[in-house]
């Protein structure tokens, strides 16, 4: 392949359609038997139904085959990278979704291992929301600028690991139980741009840092 040549989306279409529904990728999931990949949705539907890929005709499972499944993460984060404003599509039609059917909206406390608990045993639908979530690693490191001279300093560099869907307000949570004197204003940024709170760290990762090799850089700036 000559350098700076462009591939287009249309060339790619056979690996990142799905086939039942003629869509891309959405939580793509591939059968383990013959590696074949659709949307969850889709080959869960389709396998109500029959034993057998919808693409090769191979037997998945004998009595359950919604055991061979699968899900590609890393295939589903590459549609979402080549696929201009899919992540930002589907993330808007899942909450419509359910906002139309009256579902919980999540607004929950973070806990000290950075994993986020909502609180309440008595539901199990929402306990450990983010616990099979794909997970993203995290570099946080203070802006010198808005450091105070008194109190305990935070660590140059702190490394977290959580889930992909946590929010920037979840980490602002977390810097202040590190660094407790953080009582003020808090800005999250990443390369120099401020990251509003309902900005999860999947959106900033697509939209600041696939670029970068991973951790994932952010920076805070604790106003005065």
């Amino acid at each position: 392949m000559e350098l700076g040549h462009r591939v287009c989306i249309r060339d790619l279409n056979p690996q990142i359609v799905c086939i039942l529904c003629a869509g891309y990728f959405i939580d793509a999931t591939t059968i383990t038997e013959c590696l074949h990949t659709f949307c969850k949705s889709c080959i869960v539907k389709y396998l109500q139904s029959t034993k057998y890929c919808p693409m090769c005709n191979v037997k998945v499972h004998e009595t359950q085959p919604l055991l061979n499944l699968k899900i590609d993460r890393t295939l589903q984060d590459i549609v979402y990278k080549v696929v201009p404003g899919l992540w930002d599509n589907e993330m808007k039609r899942r909450q419509e979704f359910e906002k139309m059917r009256g579902l919980k909206q999540y607004d929950g406390e973070e806990s000290a291992d950075g994993l986020v608990d909502d609180g309440d045993d008595s539901s199990a639908s929402t306990q450990h929301y983010f616990m099979r979530d794909e997970l993203i690693h995290i570099c946080l490191q203070p802006l010198e600028s808005g450091f105070h001279s008194k109190g305990p300093k935070f660590p140059e560099k702190k490394f977290v690991r959580c889930s992909v869907r946590a929010q920037a307000f979840h980490l602002k949570k977390l810097i202040r139980k590190i660094w407790p004197v953080s009582t003020n204003e808090m800005i999250i940024m990443c390369n120099g741009e401020v990251i509003p709170d309902n900005h999860c760290l999947k959106r900033i990762w697509l939209s600041h840092g696939k670029e970068v090799s991973p951790p994932l850089k952010l920076q805070f700036l604790v106003t005065t």
